[in-house]
C-alpha cells in the first residue's frame, strides 16, 4: 500500500488493549460444540483444532475459521520445516504429535463482560471523505470486536454459539482457545513474496514465527531488497492521497482517516525506509493472505500488534521473491 508515515501516535490505549486479549477460562467444563452447518468439524484433529494449535505455535494461520485454506497450509508448512519434519503443508502423524505438547483442546468458554459489549458500535463508511468526519473507526460490531480478540472470523463465533445474544453481558460462549503470549525479540524479518509469509529469525538464524500476509499487486509490486525500520507507529491516523493510489476513485481528494481497528492500516504501521511503504494491520482479516495489496506488507490486526512488539530499528527487513 503506498502510504505517507503517520504523523501522529493516538489512542494509545485502545492498542495496547488489542495487543493483549483476555485470555479464555479453561476450557475443562465446555459443554458439547454445537455447530449451524454440519461441513464444520469442532473436535480433535479437525481443521479448527489446528489453526487454534498453530496459532498457539507461533505460525498464524491468519483468522480462524475452521476451514482448510491456503493460509492453514502455509502455517503447516513453515511449522514443520521449523521442526524439521517433511514439509508438505498436510497435517500427518508426526505434525500433529509436534502441535499438541500441552494438549490444548480446540475450544474454551468465555463470559462476556458489560466492557465487551458497551460499544460504541458503528457502521464503517467505505469513502475515505466519510471516513474522515468519524472521530475513530472502531468495531461495527460486538462479533467483530470479539472475533480480532480471539483471532476468529465473527461468522465462527456465531456458528459455534447459535441463538446466544452476543450483545448481552454475562453470556457464555465457545471461542478459539488460542493463548496470546508476546514474541520474543527477532533478528531479522523476512517477507517472501511467492509463500505470501512474514517469517521471523532469531540470532541463530532459526524461524520461530510465522504469520500470512498480503504483500504487492501488478500495479504496485512488493519492493524487493532490504530495508530499514525507521519507527512505529501504534493507532496511527491514515493520511489518504488519491494520486497514490491506482484505483482512487475519481473526485477522491485528501483526507485523514482516524485511528481505529478499522483504519485502513489497523492499529499499528511499522515504517520502513522505502518511501510511502510499511508493514500493517487491515481492517479485513479474512483477505489476509488471499488478495493482493497496494504495495505494502497487510496482516491481521492481532499478527501486526505482535510484530511490531518483536522488532525495532535494529531488525533488518528483507522483502523477497
Amino acid at each position: 500500500m503506498l502510504l505517507r508515515l503517520p504523523a501522529s501516535v493516538s489512542l494509545l490505549a485502545l492498542a495496547l488493549a488489542a495487543a493483549s486479549p483476555v485470555m479464555a477460562q479453561a476450557p475443562a467444563a465446555l459443554p458439547a460444540p454445537i455447530a449451524e452447518e454440519a461441513t464444520l468439524a469442532t473436535g480433535p484433529r479437525s481443521d479448527l483444532h489446528a489453526q487454534v494449535l498453530l496459532d498457539r505455535a507461533q505460525f498464524s494461520p491468519g483468522q480462524i475459521d475452521g476451514v482448510l485454506g491456503s493460509n492453514q497450509k502455509r502455517a503447516v508448512a513453515g511449522f514443520q520445516a521449523a521442526k524439521g519434519l517433511k514439509v508438505t503443508g498436510e497435517l500427518d502423524d508426526a505434525t500433529w504429535q509436534a502441535l499438541q505438547p500441552d494438549a490444548a483442546g480446540p475450544l474454551a468458554t468465555y463470559t462476556l463482560t458489560a466492557e465487551d459489549v458497551a460499544g460504541p458500535f458503528l457502521p464503517v463508511p467505505k469513502k475515505p471523505a466519510d471516513q474522515a468526519k468519524m472521530t475513530a473507526l472502531g468495531y461495527a460490531s460486538v462479533a467483530e470486536s470479539l472475533g480480532e480478540r480471539f483471532h476468529a472470523d465473527p461468522k465462527l463465533l456465531q456458528t459455534l454459539n447459535p441463538g446466544v445474544d452476543l450483545g448481552k453481558a454475562g453470556s457464555q460462549i465457545q471461542v478459539p482457545n488460542i493463548a496470546p503470549t508476546a514474541l520474543p525479540k527477532a533478528a531479522k524479518l523476512v517477507i517472501d513474496k511467492s509463500d505470501s509469509t512474514l517469517r521471523l529469525y532469531d540470532a541463530a538464524g532459526k524461524v520461530y514465527a510465522q504469520v500470512p500476509v498480503s504483500s504487492g499487486s501488478q500495479h504496485d509490486p512488493l519492493p524487493i531488497g532490504e530495508w530499514k525500520i525507521l519507527g512505529i507507529s501504534r493507532d496511527p491516523p491514515f493520511h489518504y492521497n488519491p494520486k497514490l493510489f491506482w484505483d482512487a476513485k475519481k473526485g477522491d481528494k485528501k483526507a485523514t482517516i482516524p485511528p481505529g481497528p478499522n483504519n485502513p492500516v489497523g492499529p499499528v504501521w511499522i515504517d520502513i525506509s522505502k518511501p510511502h511503504y510499511g508493514l500493517h494491520g487491515t481492517p479485513e482479516p479474512g483477505h489476509v493472505g488471499k488478495t493482493e495489496s497496494h504495495g505494502c506488507v497487510r496482516m491481521t490486526n492481532w499478527d501486526a500488534l505482535r510484530v511490531a512488539d518483536a522488532v525495532d530499528a535494529s531488525v533488518p527487513v528483507i522483502m523477497q521473491e
